[in-house]
């Protein structure tokens, strides 16, 4: 029996829907400032994307649009700029940033309530100690999909192959404040086909195309690809594939994320629902 497919688009639209709606009612508008250094195609598809979004939901746009030989001590004093106007509520700086600049310095600047991509060392602190902070968004929109499809995941056994900071690791910590046995993979775990079988929920965060297989998925198990990869087709023309063997899986998994399709559009949404949380505790309002 062919798997379910997850709807990320679709659960992306209601949700955009309902933060409009939200952001309609406050007596403030959240700003959102989204800053791109260098000429990266996709990053600039990103960004103007971004910006359309945070526009539609009624949100205040901030884009800053650097050269790529700004100097470190140059971006990071954009940065404290941004950390302390209120009009900007929330920070994103578009990663991967040029080979010269430090990321993690870049990111260790921002002001942690402003850190709407949740990668602040005072964030990520937060997320493993089971406390409110902002949460990467990929990982959020993850676990949107997983509770709308299953419900209570409370007993459930997940598996997560990848352990980057952006996905594998936050991920894993949202599954455990669920109540589920969580296993962290990667590409050097042992018997690592065997241990996916054993999943119930089955996250692919580990960047390289295709590699989970249909042989891999425990039958009925739901399956979560977070994978984005561009691939050249025997045709000569590129496509984008995750990390999960789609055709393959879809015989094994009760429910699929599709690639374009699932996980993607999630993260803009709660990129938007992270700004607008950061803005409504930034001016302490809580609806009344």
């Amino acid at each position: 029996m062919a798997a379910q497919l997850i709807d990320g688009k679709a659960f992306a639209a209601r949700q955009l829907a309902a933060i409009a709606t939200e952001v309609a009612a406050l007596p403030f508008q959240p700003g959102l400032a989204v800053v791109l250094v260098g000429d990266d195609p996709a990053s600039q598809v990103y960004v103007r994307n971004k910006a359309r979004q945070t526009v539609q939901v009624g949100m205040r746009s901030f884009e800053h649009r650097l050269a790529g030989d700004i100097s470190q001590d140059e971006l990071r004093q954009l940065v404290e700029r941004l950390n302390a106007d209120p009009a900007v509520h929330g920070i994103l700086v578009q990663l991967p940033l040029p080979k010269h600049l430090d990321p993690e310095q870049i990111i260790a600047a921002i002001d942690p309530a402003k850190d709407v991509d949740g990668l602040t060392v005072t964030n990520a602190g937060l997320l493993a100690a089971g406390q409110p902070g902002l949460v990467p968004c990929t990982p959020l929109g993850c676990m949107l999909l997983l509770q709308d499809v299953l419900g209570d995941l409370t007993g459930l056994h997940a598996v997560v192959v990848g352990r980057s900071n952006l996905v594998g690791k936050p991920i894993a910590q949202l599954l455990l404040a669920r109540n589920c046995t969580v296993t962290i993979a990667h590409s050097r775990t042992r018997n690592l086909a065997e241990l996916c079988r054993s999943a119930d929920i089955l996250v692919a965060a580990v960047g390289r195309p295709e590699m989970v297989k249909g042989d891999w998925i425990k039958p009925g198990a739901t399956v979560i690809d977070v994978g984005i990869n561009r691939v050249s087709g025997a045709d000569g023309k590129s496509r984008l594939v995750g990390d999960v063997a789609f055709d393959e899986a879809k015989d094994f998994a009760g429910h699929l994320t599709p690639v374009p399709g699932g996980v993607g559009p999630m993260t803009i949404a709660c990129l938007l629902r992270n700004t607008l949380t950061a803005a409504k505790r930034q001016h302490r309002y809580s609806g009344a």
